[in-house]
């Protein structure tokens, strides 16, 4: 018997798993009614096993209609509210409440309550034929209490199939109009393989939107190796567990219900059902046991990126430990405060956390007096949401409560953008000079909110034990991670006690990579002595202010403006449907204003249909004229941030003001203009990843920082030959070799996988073990893997071809036969980069800006290295011109050699020798690119040796720079294997 590699092999792995170890029920698919959408006797059974009295009495009044009014009461319920609310809150028919679900009680003093819970019936079907209008199935439905709460369709790699197709077939095969699959009748559609778990609360056709439901793997995104198992085994090990699927529906799956607009200005109500993605339901279950175990007086540090869905993590967890009681079944908290560190109260987190609540009057919004906040303390308010500008009368508040425990939930902490010290600080800045607007605003930054929370903090002299501190930061700073941090006994440092990093939430696709794009500009000038006179200066300081003056001078404003514009109009604007806008981050107020003048005047100068805003605090004083940022808009500074959202503006200049804490998903280009630095440049450039539809890429052009800067910033919180025809079987055997010699496998291991296999393994063992060779393929370089993949797919081919015509008396390339054939399907395929249009420089007669360099600055936790663009195309074009005349061309660019008239004669004939070598050109056809490569050095070394008496001079070129004649010779060897494989 061989292991069962097919796709009903994985559905009876999984079924087996959930009946035995999870304690489900295997219901057969018939027992499903279609027009009903449920497994009545299930529900018949739950019922009369829960509450019997109420099923009697309902008997006497249906009799033997018992069946039908029942249930299509039942279905007319879920229809009209949806089956998370029936099974929340039940149903009433003729006078009873019948329940359709009994949750965990929140703590053990009640048995007849964990009674009823026990009662709960889980079950699973497969191959359910769900459809009224065709024979369609779904692979697995899961029940709860005969109502169906998840669809699954399941794939497997080595099929040849993965969870993209399962996607596929939903968006395509599955008609959400069918009564199984419309909006809040189910509760969630997994797509599932070995390897990823996708899912969706709503099937809407093509337009419907998978979220990854992956634990991660090495801060990015996908699921680690798991030993004898799937990768994707958590999903029906925990996260369908009994406790786990009633905690999902009862405490975390949510309808959020928003009022939006439409074109014509009309009011709809919007309703989405959220699903928590895996890292919100890890912390909030990790938070919430920490809490139990360990009781109140302790701090906690969530580290989450942006993209993380912090709001809805905050809220489950507020609501989790409002309700927590600890093992004595005592309430840990007696009141969550959740803190945000908006001056106006983030109205998106509170609505989110209002909605969470099922009871209402749970949660209470205090935005006004500190002596209404007092009285929501003092009174035990469950849940109070208030602003940091209270903090510090909430910890001396609370501090001052005797025998109450408080849990603080402190939001992101970011600059403030308009506060009241930054604000009085900035009155005094009154310059009229560039120059010093950039020295003096700099020199007083403002404090932020998460100074001024672990300024009050560190004040205390002792840790209060009835305060738990739970903050949550996308980028906190040191001292952030040693107050609020898990220390680690062993190394001594600091950690985050929950991590979603920006790494996982860039590769997962809810950020954009806002490194990716990123193009540096230096400036040339000349400048011209205007005087008769010569004095004389220190050199380094005359330099310096020289420098100075003519990057703050209005010449060089006005230059930069039309790079910035151009770059927009011609690269940004039809971007994002043509609604892309973008955001130009300035030294200071001074700057922000000249720079609103610069791009205004361009602008209308040339007719362009664009609008600008400004945003910086306070009066700036220019000369004899005084700006704010309400007279230069035209609008109030209040909803400077509303008026950006409306099509005409397309530039918000902004100085400090905005640059963090603000979300405007279609900034699409960033053009900086300001020293970055740290968490400051990371929050910055940060406002350009949020992610939405036609959306793809941002684009940032910076004229000060260099790329070198920008990743050190960033970094602390990021963290293949191909063999022609032939029938030789040395071939294979030369393959054979080189695939070893990868070492990502051993001879022991394949031949333990194909004993595995023809014994019968299960498949969570197959993929275990090719899991671990995938992990080791990763830790290579792109090259490698490039390189390996497609000897591992030529192995196959030229395999399962000459077999059928060669015999072979080794039984080892049969094993390595059938090992490669379904390794080969699970190696990941590589990521394309999206190429980015070059800019034309900007050549003026006294100020030029030349682009310095421009690429991807590659975060990464091994090396980090900077990677230029590249696109799709760059190899085949790099080939294309390898003509002898371009390697002449790139040496002498890259080295800085002059090769003579004479030389280049020298190359090209040396060329052709080389392409008429017989020897070489049989090599070149009948091995792999690698081993014909060490053939052509040993021909060009003895060409060159040959060369020595006629020409000396080139050969001591080549001879005494080891980096130039290794050079030479790869690309000399390009052109020659070209023009051999042409011919």
């Amino acid at each position: 018997m061989t292991t069962n590699i097919k796709e009903i092999g994985f559905e009876e792995f999984i079924e087996q798993f959930l009946v035995e170890q999870n304690g489900y029920r295997s219901r057969p698919a018939s027992k499903y009614l279609k027009n009903l959408c449920m497994d009545w006797e299930a529900v018949l059974e739950f019922i009369e096993n829960t509450q019997s009295e109420k099923l009697d009495r309902l008997m006497e009044i249906h009799g033997d209609q018992i069946n039908d009014k029942l249930f299509n009461r039942l279905d007319k319920e879920i229809r009209e509210r949806g089956t998370l609310d029936v099974l929340r809150n039940g149903f009433s028919d003729h006078g009873q409440n019948i329940d359709l679900a009994y949750f965990k009680p929140n703590s053990g003093m009640n048995p007849d309550s964990q009674r009823l819970y026990d009662g709960n019936i889980l079950s699973v079907m497969r191959q359910v034929h769900y459809s009224t209008q065709n024979e369609n199935s779904i692979d697995i439905i899961l029940f709860l209490n005969g109502l169906p709460i998840f669809t699954v369709e399941l794939k497997n790699q080595l099929t040849g199939q993965t969870v993209k197709n399962a996607i596929q077939q939903y968006r395509v095969d599955r008609d959400q109009k069918e009564p199984l699959l419309q909006f809040k009748r189910c509760l969630a559609h997994f797509a599932v393989d070995t390897e990823l778990v996708y899912m969706t609360t709503q099937l809407r056709g093509l337009k419907t939107f998978f979220l990854p439901f992956n634990k991660g793997y090495q801060n990015g995104e996908g699921n680690p190796p798991v030993e004898n198992g799937y990768k994707t085994s958590y999903l029906w090990e925990d996260v369908w567990r009994k406790d786990s699927v009633l905690e999902l529906v009862k405490k975390f799956i949510n309808i959020q219900v928003e009022i939006k607009e439409d074109e014509r200005g009309r009011q709809y109500r919007d309703e989405k059902l959220i699903f928590p993605r895996y890292h919100q339901r890890d912390t909030v279950k990790r938070l919430v046991e920490g809490s139990q175990q360990n009781g109140s007086g302790q701090n906690y540090l969530i580290q989450h990126s942006a993209g993380s869905g912090k709001s809805n993590t905050i809220a489950w967890t507020a609501h989790r430990l409002s309700e927590l009681y600890g093992d004595d079944n005592k309430k840990v908290f007696d009141t969550i405060l959740v803190i945000t560190d908006r001056r106006v109260l983030d109205k998106q987190l509170r609505d989110t956390i209002i909605q969470f609540e099922q009871v209402q009057g749970v949660v209470k919004p205090i935005t006004e007096s500190s002596s209404e906040l007092k009285e929501a303390l003092e009174s035990g308010e469950k849940i109070i949401i208030t602003t940091l500008q209270k903090f510090p009368f909430i910890i001396d508040a609370i501090e001052s409560i005797p025998g109450r425990n408080f849990a603080v939930l402190i939001d992101e902490a970011h600059s403030s953008q308009s506060g009241d010290q930054a604000a009085q600080l900035r009155e005094v800045l009154q310059v009229d000079n560039l120059d010093d607007a950039e020295t003096q605003e700099e020199s007083f930054l403002p404090e932020t909110s998460e100074d001024k929370v672990l300024k009050k903090l560190r004040s205390r002299k002792v840790k209060t034990p009835n305060i738990s501190f739970f903050a949550f930061t996308a980028t906190p700073k040191q001292k952030t991670l040693e107050l609020f941090g898990t220390k680690n006994p062993l190394d001594g440092k600091y950690y985050p006690f929950s991590l979603y990093s920006m790494k996982q939430a860039v590769e997962e696709g809810f950020i954009l990579d806002v490194l990716k794009n990123y193009t540096t500009y230096k400036a040339f000038f000349n400048l011209l002595k205007s005087i008769e006179d010569d004095p004389e200066f220190e050199k380094s300081k005359a330099q310096r202010l020289l420098v100075g003056y003519v990057e703050k001078h209005e010449h060089a404003i006005a230059r930069k403006t039309e790079v910035m514009v151009e770059h927009f109009r011609n690269r940004i604007a039809k971007q994002i449907h043509g609604k892309a806008k973008s955001m130009v981050v300035t030294k200071s107020r001074l700057h922000a204003v000249r720079y609103k003048q610069a791009f205004d005047k361009y602008l209308s100068e040339h007719n362009y249909p664009f609008k600008t805003l400004v945003a910086f605090s306070g009066t700036v004083r220019d000369g004899d004229e005084e700006y704010t940022e309400a007279q230069m808009n035209g609008v109030s500074d209040q909803v400077t941030a509303e008026e950006f959202k409306k099509d005409g503006y397309k530039f918000l200049i902004v100085a400090e003001k905005f640059q963090t804490g603000f979300d405007q998903p279609l900034l699409n280009a960033m053009y900086v203009d300001k020293k970055l630095s740290g968490v400051g440049a990371v929050q910055t450039l940060g406002r350009l990843n949020r992610s939405r539809s036609g959306k793809n890429e941002v684009f940032v052009l910076d004229f000060v920082n260099e790329m070198e800067e920008i990743k050190e910033a960033f970094q602390p919180y990021h963290i293949t030959t191909v063999l022609s025809e032939g029938t030789d079987p040395n071939l294979l055997h030369d393959l054979e070799r080189d695939l070893y010699a990868y070492k990502l496998f051993t001879q022991h291991e394949v031949a333990g996988f194909v004993s595995d296999f023809l014994r019968g393994a299960g498949p969570d063992k197959i993929n275990s073990v090719l899991d671990v060779v995938v992990d080791r393929f990763l830790d290579e370089a792109t090259e490698v893997q490039n390189d390996f993949k497609k000897k591992c797919k030529e192995f196959v081919r030229r395999y399962a071809f000459a077999s059928q015509i060669i015999p072979f008396e080794s039984t080892e390339l049969e094993k390595l036969f059938m090992f490669t054939k379904l390794l080969s399907k699970k190696l990941p395929r590589s990521k394309e980069e999206l190429p980015i249009e070059v800019l034309e420089s900007v050549d003026i007669e006294s100020y030029k800006l030349l682009e310095q360099t421009k690429g991807t600055i590659k975060l990464d936790s091994e090396d980090g290295e900077l990677e230029p663009m590249q696109s799709g195309d760059t190899q085949k074009k790099l080939e294309e011109k390898e003509s002898l005349s371009t390697i002449v061309k790139e040496i002498n660019d890259r080295f800085g050699t002059e090769f003579t008239s004479k030389d280049v004669v020298i190359i090209n004939q040396l060329g052709e020798r080389l392409v008429e070598d017989a020897s070489l050109q049989g090599s070149i056809k009948t091995n792999s690119i690698d081993t014909a490569k060490i053939k052509f050095d040993q021909v060009l070394q003895t060409e060159l040796v040959g060369m020595l008496k006629q020409h000396m001079d080139f050969y001591k070129k080549l001879d005494k720079n080891p980096e130039l004649k290794s050079y030479f010779g790869d690309r000399m060897y390009s052109h020659v294997r070209k023009e051999v494989v042409k011919n």
